[in-house]
């Protein structure tokens, strides 16, 4: 089978996991990469010194060996980055957030549809163990009709972590922290439960010199009936401390918990055990300075290399990724 030519624009944390996931996967060949910033090219060099490497992105889209552009930038550029990808003939992966407003989405979605070039977006959290296990008691009803679901993202980011970034914090560029550290957690809160219907927030900022919340709340209602509670903040001292979801149900109870959605922490579900198929750590992201979700890039990688090759399903396009772009908004809106 012809390899799938691949490249990575924006080397920084997440970019790094992209070039070192795709470098991983059989059929797959990481072709370019581009930053504005030529230092981080020897992170590229380094790792395989056969990829071409360019700041000038228009200039690295005009390449036709490339099939697949994977977007690791700032937020604030994901949008205008994709459907420049996309008109120039090239499948999109978009990390997250997919981007900023609904708005920027309906425009990348629009030019999916007219281009015909697929739009992909980055929900690899999807495939922790634990999350697995849960999702399919969820398809088969194990826990009954849910009656409340508690996410609590208990983080920290330091000052270093927002001041060694001229995007980080800034509102035009990270959007806010349910862009960044929430994300996931919202993606599988409406996945599992629905569209947020309702939403009542809370939002300050209490212990960093940034232009977005590092604390906030949220109650929630959604699709289902359901209700939620939504807490997050990056003020935690000194470490991470938790990132979890408590699911309530009239024939269960489950919390998926650890510090990253990573561990099953409690299971009492009627009739139907706790999964013993293994471990359910998976290994976290490890950015050097500060940690973050699971490391599962590089599955998430292969199921969209099936989902061309093979028709299969189960990625994240973006139509759906749009979801969570949208129920932020609706927290943000409801302050």
């Amino acid at each position: 089978m012809k390899p799938i030519n691949f490249a990575v624009v924006g080397i920084g944390n997440i970019g790094k996991k992209h070039i070192n996931a795709l470098l991983s996967i059989k059929n797959t060949s990481l072709v370019a990469a581009c930053d504005i910033d030529k230092s981080k090219f020897d992170f590229c060099k380094t790792v395989d010194n056969r990829i071409a490497c360019f700041t000038d992105y228009l200039k690295m889209l005009k390449s036709n060996d490339i099939d697949i552009v994977t977007i690791a930038t700032p937020h604030g550029f994901h949008a205008n980055m994709a459907i420049e990808a996309m008109r120039a003939g090239k499948h999109v992966i978009v990390e997250k957030p997919m981007a900023l407003t609904t708005e920027e989405c309906d425009k990348m979605n629009l030019v999916s549809k007219e281009t015909g070039k697929r739009l992909f977006i980055v929900k690899q959290n999807r495939f922790n163990k634990p999350i697995l296990a849960v999702s399919k008691a969820l398809e088969e009803k194990r826990l009954g009709k849910i009656s409340l679901v508690q996410c609590n993202v208990f983080w920290n980011r330091s000052e270093e972590y927002y001041s060694q970034s001229d995007w980080r914090g800034n509102k035009s560029l990270e959007g806010g922290a349910l862009h960044t550290q929430v994300s996931h957690f919202i993606d599988l809160l409406i996945w599992w439960f629905g569209d947020i219907e309702q939403a009542k927030t809370f939002v300050d900022t209490l212990h960093h010199a940034i232009e977005i919340e590092d604390v906030g709340v949220s109650a929630l209602r959604f699709s289902s009936g359901a209700l939620g509670s939504l807490a997050w903040t990056t003020n935690v001292y000194n470490k991470n401390f938790e990132g979890s979801i408590t699911i309530i149900g009239e024939k269960g109870t489950i919390k998926i918990g650890g510090k990253y959605l990573n561990k099953i922490d409690y299971w009492d579900v009627k009739s139907y055990p706790q999964p013993e198929n293994g471990e359910m750590d998976d290994i976290v992201n490890d950015y050097g300075s500060f940690f973050g979700t699971a490391s599962n890039h590089g599955v998430m990688f292969q199921e969209i290399i099936a989902h061309f090759t093979k028709k299969r399903k189960g990625v994240v396009e973006g139509t759906e990724g749009e979801k969570t772009v949208e129920a932020t908004e609706m927290i943000y809106a409801s302050i």
